[in-house]
């Protein structure tokens, strides 16, 4: 039987690392966020179910355990967020030049930061950090 030829292999593309390292780190975010829709489902649950469960969410979500995971998750919304709209991007053919992508990965990063910070002050600002 002849040998089929195999899909293109990872070393027929030129990626370079901050493509490389944006792609996971959106993947990554991507995980992390679904994986923390758990509290939110929590938190609705608790609200659908009575004042006394409520409270006792309430309690549990306000630990500082949990404001560190809500922090984390904020860090990936932002990033997760930027990087969807670089993909948009892309996905209408332009920014796919190796600077022009090079460029993206940096404001991604920036963009993200910046939305982190703000949001983080924001609901600092109203209690909710």
């Amino acid at each position: 039987m002849a040998e089929r030829p195999l899909s293109p292999h990872l070393s027929v593309y030129r990626m370079h690392r901050y493509t490389l390292l944006t792609s996971i780190l959106n993947r990554i975010t991507g995980l992390v966020l679904a994986a923390g829709l758990l509290l939110l489902v929590y938190w609705l649950m608790a609200a659908a179910s009575g004042p006394l469960a409520y409270a006792r969410a309430q309690a549990v979500l306000g630990l500082w355990v949990c404001k560190a995971v809500f922090l984390a998750l904020l860090a990936a919304f932002s990033y997760h967020l930027c990087a969807g709209v670089r993909h948009l991007v892309w996905d209408s053919g332009r920014g796919l030049e190796r600077e022009q992508s090079r460029l993206s990965a940096y404001a991604v990063l920036g963009a993200s930061v910046v939305l982190f910070v703000g949001l983080a002050c924001w609901m600092f600002q109203r209690g909710a950090l």
